[in-house]
């Protein structure tokens, strides 16, 4: 029931020209779909069936993966997520990347434990730059109407 999902959906270059340029009149799914580097988070968010819920109030703030990480991961792992019997995990990886509200990379401090939708929790790192569960920050603060994103150089699993 608490479903409110991923899709850290956002753009590196792209999305932080439309921030800086006052767009947050987008929402996370419509700021994600107008970036070119998250097709693989975009079909695995419409295939979770995730969508309806990323455009919803919120807040959300979401870690979002670039096409790079999704291809980073083993080979068949993306294909094998998005088949129909999978949802199930697919929605569990997804929401993993949403936390409830709408927090700031100025909001973060090293060691912090952040509740995901999911239901576990990520810890944050402010050392050397910013991580989630040991991915990189590689763009912060992108906001959107509905909450903000955070672009992340991996796919960050729950229970790991």
């Amino acid at each position: 029931m608490f479903r409110r999902s991923f899709m850290a959906l956002a753009a590196t270059s792209v999305l932080a020209t439309a921030a800086c340029a006052g767009g947050h009149g987008m929402d996370i799914v419509d700021t994600a779909v107008s970036a070119d580097d998250f097709n693989t988070l975009v079909a695995a968010v419409q295939a979770a069936d995730l969508v309806d819920t990323l455009k919803s109030d919120g807040p959300f703030t979401v870690f979002a993966p670039t096409d790079a990480a999704f291809a980073a991961l083993p080979d068949g792992t993306v294909e094998t997520l998005l088949k129909p019997e999978n949802k199930d995990q697919l929605v569990s990886i997804l929401t993993y990347h949403v936390v409830p509200g709408k927090v700031m990379s100025g909001d973060l401090s090293d060691g912090m434990m952040a509740a995901t939708v999911q239901g576990d929790t990520v810890t944050i790192g402010t050392m050397g730059g910013v991580t989630v569960d040991g991915a990189n920050v590689v763009q912060a603060d992108i906001e959107a109407s509905n909450g903000v994103i955070h672009v992340i150089d991996k796919v960050i699993m729950p229970g790991m």
